[in-house]
């Protein structure tokens, strides 16, 4: 014969933002509150195996967002790399997949607010846009934002023409250029600026 579900007996106070839950008069687990709030956990409350389900469903979902919050705790990420992150933490396929979603539907992650602030970044670094395209594109930027990223950046041959202006015109300045990501029809308008203007 079966056993009966298990009884809530008591939801107390446990560290902050966390709860000690008892079934039976026994110390099940401490959780966190808002786990218990949306699995319906309360004093009297059977602990059948749906509601033991809905308990697993919202540990895995707390779980994700803190995965999500420690890796975007220091810099913003792209939603490739933040599922990345999530996959290495061992948050499961389907709850990265929601989680990725909520936050990108609350605006907290934006892969077109990261390829902005990264091709600025990348241009004010002295990066040529192949430089800053080949970057976008390895953080998973989708091809269309990486071309608007560019587009709002001041034009390369005038990146360009700033960097052979400090240097000077010479073939390491060149080489140099070719090295930051700079097209060579930005290269040879820079250097034959800094060569008019001698």
């Amino acid at each position: 014969m079966r056993s009966a579900s298990p009884l809530v007996t008591a939801v107390r106070k446990g560290r902050p933002g966390r709860a000690v839950v008892e079934l039976d008069g026994e110390v099940w687990r401490t959780m966190p509150v808002e786990v218990i709030v949306r699995a319906g956990l309360a004093e009297g409350v059977l602990i059948d195996r749906e509601r033991a389900r809905a308990v697993r469903r919202e540990l895995r979902r707390v779980g994700a967002f803190a995965a999500a919050g420690k890796a975007l705790r220091f810099h913003e990420l792209s939603a490739q790399h933040l599922d990345a992150a999530l996959s290495r933490a061992r948050v499961a396929p389907r709850d990265r997949a929601s989680t990725l979603e909520t936050l990108e539907r609350a605006g907290l992650v934006s892969d077109q607010r990261v390829s902005l602030a990264r091709a600025r970044a990348l241009a004010e670094r002295g990066a040529g846009d192949a430089a800053i395209r080949d970057d976008l594109r390895k953080r998973g930027i989708a091809p269309e934002l990486v071309v608007s990223a560019i587009a709002v950046l001041e034009p390369e041959p005038e990146r360009a023409t700033r960097i052979a202006t400090k240097r000077g015109r010479s073939p390491a300045t060149w080489r140099y250029l070719v090295r930051k990501g700079f097209g060579e029809d930005s290269i040879e308008a820079a250097l034959d600026a800094v060569a008019s203007d001698r």
